[in-house]
């Protein structure tokens, strides 16, 4: 296999590193926590464009707008490592919709050249950024209450609701927030969203029914949510979580000079578990050091 193409060289003093390369053998995935500074007037949104610092200016409720505002820095900082582009001149744009062909499908960093394929998730307080060189879906979700997983049960596919059925109790629920992220990253890998029904296909226990072409992953995540992944190809040799620092999403440069925190490597022989989900291991956090809180 020829070694994978390194990008052009970040600008100012960016460490050289392979993790900041697109690899076709493998899938790089970031977690963001959202920081705890009140409300998003504490970040920087220097590095946001008049769309993104308007929606995270818009949210009704402080944290909410804290975490998109996070995400899309983080997003942005990320590709500006990928690209060896600065965050601010990373311009997004889209694919074809495949269901209706509008110009709303898969997200793409414009004028790039291939192959980078990224996607971006984000629920109360944690944002997930995938990175491939092939189309990739990420989810990442809060585990819902009992009662919200029993009503959105019904609109899953029939196989995959009779699963759910068939779960102790104790597990329902983290059984049904695994399956629902699996269902969204597959659908937002494939570039249709929650346009596609939900009961189109199955993303159950039995990994060997999912939709042909693609490798559909539980990964490791906190306590308190759910995350997968999506991509198009066969499982790739190698998949790997990091935490994104905090101190990678305030004013300083740390994101282009600090080297990457360690990483989880996602068992791939084991890619959808039948009972209880994985969870970052507490040497792994969101500055590298500390106990999961």
């Amino acid at each position: 296999m020829t070694a994978p193409a390194a990008p052009p060289a970040p600008y100012g003093t960016a460490l050289p590193s392979p993790v900041f390369t697109v690899s076709s053998d493998r899938l790089d995935l970031w977690l963001i926590r959202s920081p705890a500074v009140g409300d998003v007037s504490a970040l920087d949104l220097s590095e946001l464009d008049d769309t993104e610092r308007s929606k995270a200016e818009a949210f009704l409720r402080p944290a909410d707008g804290l975490l998109y505002a996070s995400a899309h820095i983080g997003l942005r900082r990320l590709l500006g490592r990928y690209t060896g582009r600065r965050p601010e001149d990373v311009r997004f744009g889209c694919e074809p919709c495949p269901g209706c062909g509008g110009p709303h499908g898969r997200p793409v960093v414009a004028d790039h050249p291939p192959p980078l394929h990224f996607s971006l998730s984000h629920s109360s307080g944690v944002a997930l950024v995938g990175v491939a060189a092939v189309p990739v879906g990420v989810d990442v979700e809060k585990l819902p209450s009992k009662e919200r997983a029993d009503v959105c049960a019904q609109s899953l596919h029939p196989d995959e609701r009779a699963e759910l059925a068939a779960a102790q109790p104790d597990d329902r629920q983290g059984r049904f927030g695994r399956l629902w992220t699996r269902k969204e990253a597959y659908l937002k890998g494939l570039g249709t969203g929650l346009s596609r029904s939900l009961a189109a296909d199955y993303l159950g226990l039995r990994a060997e029914r999912h939709p042909a072409g693609w490798t559909v992953l539980d990964l490791p995540c906190f306590p308190t949510h759910a995350a997968a992944a999506a991509v198009r190809r066969p499982a790739p040799a190698e998949a790997r979580v990091r935490c994104v620092p905090e101190r990678w999403l305030d004013a300083s440069d740390a994101w282009l000079t600090e080297d990457a925190p360690e990483a989880v490597r996602v068992n791939l022989a084991a890619a959808v578990p039948a009972t209880s989900a994985a969870v970052l291991p507490a040497r792994l956090t969101n500055d590298g050091k500390d106990a999961i809180g």
